[in-house]
């Protein structure tokens, strides 16, 4: 009978079989790593080096270069100057209040521009850059890159901004550029917009011709640290600039334009009446295109909107006046047509009662006996009343189309254009749900009532008057395409014509907007409108003057006119908000139209006038400004 087994032989199989599972799981699991080391040195090897390589390179993207809006003669109206920038990444900041207060220290920021940064912040998605500043002096630059280890989320770069030569002068006419915000974001999803310098157009010609004017971005590649810290630039593929866009623009004369528009406050439109093209559209007061590129503190914004003549408007497209006296011209064709002699003859006393009302012409004590040449070059209002009513309305509204009244111009590259009334019955039906009256037509000849139009508008009615073509207005300078007729009988246009030539070199309301050339003759119209209705107790009183009125309740100035009046080439329209009457308008386009003709003694005017305002369009902003700071308590 065998033995049976020891506690020592036991024990000493039991280790026996535990150290060969341990060794067979020790070298299962050699085996595994060794396959998975093969795996990924082997097999994944280009994905891991990959890998490796984007932590030590760091790849970005260039923004790229506008392309150039020039005027008719190639000059630059808005171009590109190489700046250096500082913009946050808001999901690369670890504390942005501490790294704000450092940046305001380096940079030297105001409390509004602090302010102002820490509310873009806010608002801006994670990923999106917030610009600090622009145009930063090499010193300030400098200092931020030193410091950049201590200052997570700083994106300093050296890149273009967008730069307005002419400033305030084209700002309604270009618009201007900015940092794309987070809607427009969320809106296209494209990348390109979240890249640190980007900007993209916010108003005007900047905006419609935005995806024109937006170039290619480069690509910079260079070797970083495991902080992020570049220590040297490897490669570097230069952006493409946007294509430029010429215009129809003359750029000296958009800038005398506004510059002769002085301290007003309304705007001039200047037109080839051949071709249609727009060679000034200026819009007074307005602001400096390059401070809303940079982005524009809370202290300008708040001037800029408070201030009662509002320069952020765009009076040229978005100003509806009444037109006033201008229209007569219209009225007279609208008259004519209906086969009235402009021969015949009508009393003006001064007033006039019509269907139980009153109405008086803007001369107190009359004009007399006028016929359609002196009621034109005069401006009697009894004349169109008496003849308005004999025509009706229908026929004056229909001839005020025709000439661009009420009219949006299809294929102008801007973002808006308010196009005004033109009334009639079947308009006050649809908006008053009310019958025409034998007042709507009264006003309605004068250019006032309902009756509302723009700037841009009374400049076109004015070209196709001088040329008597279907004159249509251009921005882009392109193949010009010939204008339709008016189909309008010559020797009608003629009889209104010569009513226009006699406003100015006749007997007629605007003798001192003369041209001061021998050989050449200006034509045109003035207008008045009210902005209120003048009571019969004041007019008792006697009517007080525009000087007398707050500037809100002063008539509003207007002229219209065409150069040189046997062969037009240029039109020209001025508004003058509450200027008092045209007397404000008629010299502003008289100038202009000079500087056309003889640049030299324009701008010798230009310079006497802007010597008694006290300094051009960027000193009296700067004393504007400095007045609003120190009207304005500080917090």
């Amino acid at each position: 009978m065998a033995k049976p087994p020891t506690n020592k032989r036991i024990l000493e199989q039991q280790f026996s079989r535990r150290a060969t599972i341990l060794c067979a799981v020790q070298l299962g699991l050699g085996g595994v790593l060794a396959g998975r080391l093969a795996w990924l040195a082997i097999a994944e090897n280009q994905k891991w080096q990959l890998l490796s390589e984007s932590n030590r390179l760091q790849l970005s993207l260039i923004p790229p270069r506008r392309g150039l809006l020039l005027d008719r003669t190639g000059v630059p109206l808005a171009s590109n100057k190489s700046v250096f920038m500082i913009d946050l990444l808001p999901d690369r900041l670890e504390d942005a209040d501490k790294v704000v207060k450092q940046l305001a220290e380096l940079l030297d920021l105001s409390a509004d521009e602090t302010d102002r940064l820490k509310t873009d912040l806010e608002q801006a998605l994670d990923h999106q850059p917030v610009r600090v500043a622009s145009d930063v002096e090499w010193d300030q630059y400098a200092a931020v890159n030193v410091r950049l280890p201590d200052l997570p989320g700083v994106s300093p770069m050296r890149g273009f901004s967008r730069h307005y030569p002419a400033g305030a002068a084209t700002a309604h006419l270009l618009g201007y550029v900015g940092a794309p915000s987070r809607e427009e974001y969320e809106k296209t999803g494209d990348p390109l917009l979240m890249v640190p310098g980007m900007q993209v157009g916010k108003d005007m010609l900047e905006k419609t011709l935005d995806e024109h004017l937006t170039g290619k971005p480069g690509a910079r590649r260079a070797e970083v640290t495991a902080t992020g810290k570049v220590v040297r630039e490897l490669e570097v593929r230069s952006d493409t600039i946007g294509k430029s866009v010429q215009l129809t623009i003359d750029g000296g004369l958009q800038t005398y334009a506004s510059r002769r528009l002085g301290t007003q406050s309304g705007s001039v439109v200047v037109l080839d009446a051949v071709t249609g093209g727009v060679l000034a559209m200026a819009s007074m007061p307005a602001y400096d295109p390059n401070s809303f590129s940079d982005g524009i503190s809370q202290f300008e914004w708040d001037m800029l909107s408070q201030d009662e003549r509002v320069p952020l408007r765009n009076k040229t497209l978005q100003g509806l006046y009444p037109p006033g006296s201008t229209i007569k011209p219209i009225t007279a064709l609208a008259l004519l047509n209906e086969n009235i002699d402009p021969d015949e003859t009508v009393l003006c006393t001064g007033r006039i009662n019509i269907a139980g009302g009153t109405f008086h012409c803007w001369r107190r004590s009359g004009h007399g006996v006028v016929d359609m040449n002196r009621a034109i070059a005069e401006s009697c209002d009894i004349y169109f009343y008496v003849m308005g009513i004999r025509v009706g309305i229908q026929p004056i509204a229909d001839m005020a189309r025709r000439f661009g009244l009420g009219e949006r111009f299809l294929g102008l590259p801007v973002p808006y254009q308010y196009y005004g009334t033109v009334p009639d019955p079947a308009w006050k039906r649809r908006r008053y749900n009310e019958p025409w009256e034998a007042y709507d037509t009264v006003n309605a000849t004068i250019g006032q009532g309902y009756l509302l139009a723009n700037p841009l508008q009374l400049a076109v009615m004015t070209a196709r008057l001088a040329a008597g073509e279907k004159t249509h207005p251009k921005l882009l300078a392109a193949k010009e395409a010939p204008a339709a007729p008016l189909e309008i009988d010559p020797r009608m246009l003629a009889i209104v014509r010569q009513g226009m030539e006699d406003v100015v070199n006749g007997q007629g309301t605007a003798t001192r907007a003369r041209l001061p050339l021998p050989n050449i003759k200006l034509a045109g119209k003035t207008g008045t409108a009210q902005v209120r209705r003048i009571t019969m107790a004041e007019r008792r009183r006697g009517v007080r003057s525009n000087a007398s009125l707050p500037w809100k309740l002063r008539d509003h100035g207007l002229f219209v006119g065409y150069a040189p009046v046997h062969r037009p080439r240029y039109t020209v329209a001025v508004v003058i908000e509450h200027g008092g009457g045209s007397g404000a308008a008629y010299p502003i386009a008289s100038d202009t139209l000079l500087y056309l003709f003889d640049e030299r003694q324009a701008m010798k005017r230009l310079a006497s006038l802007e010597n008694g305002w006290g300094g051009g369009i960027e000193e009296r902003m700067a004393r504007e400004a400095a007045e609003f700071a120190a009207r304005t308590p500080s917090d």
